[in-house]
């Protein structure tokens, strides 16, 4: 098996969610992925979805409406469990499409707009803690 090798933190893009040039914390002690969000409203079985921070680089506000998407229970890295939204969507790594679990988290008083867990780094990727930015410097032009 052939796996990537990625650094700790680096810079991918959302394209279904309009979202590029993110900043994104690789978190093998988080089991699932997760991006930040402004708002959500679910209405008629549909889930209403901002996304926008002042406070994270390239994240100026998106608004995309799931028609598909789930809730589950998410435990904290403190111990606590939370309820999110998860939704499914797509992000590129080294110039290639991946699909991708999300759950829908505010994170606006942490560092990274997104964590990347091990549920979508298992049979793709090492991580080197020494790295940064490795997909994105190999970014083709």
């Amino acid at each position: 098996m052939n796996k990537k090798v990625i650094g700790r933190v680096d810079k991918i893009d959302f394209p279904k969610l309009g979202l590029f040039n993110i900043d994104v914390k690789v978190d093998t002690g988080a089991y699932t992925s997760t991006i930040h969000y402004d708002e959500i409203i679910e209405d008629n079985n549909t889930l209403r979805c901002i996304f926008n921070s002042d406070k994270h680089q390239n994240f100026g506000k998106t608004e995309i409406i799931f028609n598909e998407y789930s809730s589950t229970v998410v435990k904290s890295s403190n111990g606590l469990k939370e309820n999110r939204y998860k939704i499914k969507s797509e992000v590129i790594f080294f110039g290639k499409t991946y699909k991708i679990n999300l759950t829908l988290s505010t994170r606006n008083d942490m560092r990274f707009p997104v964590l990347i867990g091990r549920q979508f780094l298992k049979r793709k990727f090492l991580v080197d803690v020494d790295l940064e930015n490795v997909s994105y410097n190999t970014k083709p032009l």
